[in-house]
């Protein structure tokens, strides 16, 4: 399982968060845990394997956004039930 972060530019509230969490959902449909900050201006997801980073950084551009920065980092489940 793989955290992928997009630092995302031209957020500005709720709505361009939805807006951006809806586009990853359909570029990337097994994405899970979908959340985007405005204020941090980021858009975080997992997904188990890699992501084709062209095809979402086009989507991305195509809505009026910009993503500057996508990061990928293994995930591990923390918690009780993550050991």
């Amino acid at each position: 399982m793989n955290k992928i972060t997009l630092k995302i530019e031209g957020m500005a509230c709720n709505m361009c968060e939805a807006h951006m969490n809806e586009t990853v959902r359909k570029v990337i449909p097994e994405a899970r845990k979908v959340t985007s900050s405005f204020r941090k201006g980021e858009t975080v997801f997992l997904v188990e394997g890699e992501i084709d980073r062209n095809k979402l950084i086009s989507a991305i551009d195509a809505t009026g956004y910009t993503c500057r920065e996508i990061i990928s980092e293994p995930y591990k489940k923390k918690g009780l039930f993550g050991l």
